[in-house]
């Protein structure tokens, strides 16, 4: 008889530790299905995804063709989350790097200058604002002068990755925009602000850098 009842318990508690494995079981994969619908997992992207996700994520403000105010006082560069495909939040957060150059026209090609870098982080979860720097050439000085902005995931850009123009400066689009690197993510080559220097004075074509790779993020 105290065999028997020996037996029952061990079998009822055998049975209960079964139950109590399925359930954490249960419990884990609920658990890891619920962080999967939570968030995208981007922690072994590449550089050319962590761009296209900056690519549907990035917006420009204020930098349209008509805009009257030359200083850009109102525009600004806004990281959101990606308006298309996924949009779900990053569960690691990406860091961008939004960057700002002046192109002016010489005798000898096109000059590219520093303006000023700014680095943020985000996964998308709201937006973040980042405006134009103050004080940014508009040409009034008599030089063809436009200003570029970018933004790229990672690490500032190095010599070999900044950017250039295929055509002159005064007729440029973004399609004649080139950089030396596959990880920018957006980009704007904003008008000129007084079309006078520009048309009076075309400059000749920059040549590509020799040692670098073009890449033209509107056509992968």
């Amino acid at each position: 008889m105290h065999s028997t009842r020996t037996r029952l318990r061990h079998g009822a508690l055998t049975a209960c530790a079964a139950a109590l494995t399925l359930l954490a079981v249960g419990c884990s994969k609920e658990s890891a299905g619920a962080q999967d619908d939570g968030c995208r997992d981007n922690g072994h992207w590449s550089q050319r995804e962590r761009a296209a996700w900056l690519r549907t994520a990035v917006a420009f403000r204020g930098t349209a063709a008509d805009v009257a105010d030359p200083s850009y006082d109102k525009a600004s560069v806004v990281v959101r989350a990606g308006r298309t495909g996924d949009v779900r939040v990053l569960c690691q957060p990406l860091a961008v790097q939004v960057e700002f150059w002046t192109l002016t026209a010489t005798t000898t090609g096109t000059e590219t200058s520093f303006v000023m870098r700014y680095r943020l982080s985000t996964d998308g979860s709201r937006a973040r604002t980042v405006g134009f720097p103050a004080g940014l050439p508009a040409g009034q000085d008599g030089s063809c002068t436009r200003v570029l902005v970018a933004a790229y995931p990672g690490a500032p850009l190095a010599d070999g990755e900044l950017p250039w123009t295929t055509r002159d400066l005064a007729t440029s689009g973004e399609t004649d925009v080139r950089f030396g690197t596959a990880r920018i993510g957006a980009y704007r080559l904003l008008p000129p602000q007084d079309s006078a220097p520009c048309d009076a004075g075309r400059s000749t074509t920059s040549p590509s850098p020799a040692d670098s790779t073009a890449w033209n993020i509107n056509h992968p």
